[in-house]
């Protein structure tokens, strides 16, 4: 299970949104459900209700371990938006394949795959 926050930027005339997502894997690390909330606009998000949407999200899924999950690549289309686990070639062949988290890009993975690491 991987529970994260995506977003769209309030860019110009665009006003942004805010997402609650909770993407449920399979033990090979195929999607197996993609449970994804519209928070609204980024301007006028509700903090309280976010961080309830959250507790009822997590405590759906029952007794959560954490630790590392594998996962592979994905996109999902939802109000309009891909989201997922988006793979995509750098422009420099040295930097190889980053894995970014979308909308928003806001984490991106690359290798080694298995380091844990990310850029933010």
């Amino acid at each position: 299970m991987f529970v994260t926050t995506p977003f769209i930027p309030a860019l110009g005339d665009e006003i942004g949104r805010e997402f609650l997502a909770v993407y449920v894997f399979e033990r090979d690390g195929k999607l197996k459900e993609a449970r994804i909330d519209d928070l609204g606009p980024r301007s006028e998000l509700e903090h309280d209700r976010a961080r309830r949407l959250l507790e009822e999200r997590t405590a759906e899924l029952g007794p959560i371990d954490y630790g590392r999950i594998v996962v592979q690549p994905f996109a999902i289309e939802r109000f309009g938006t891909s989201f997922g686990l988006v793979p995509r070639a750098s422009g420099d062949e040295e930097d190889g394949w980053w894995v970014e988290v979308q909308p928003g890009n806001y984490m991106a993975f690359h290798e080694p795959w298995d380091s844990g690491e990310y850029d933010t």
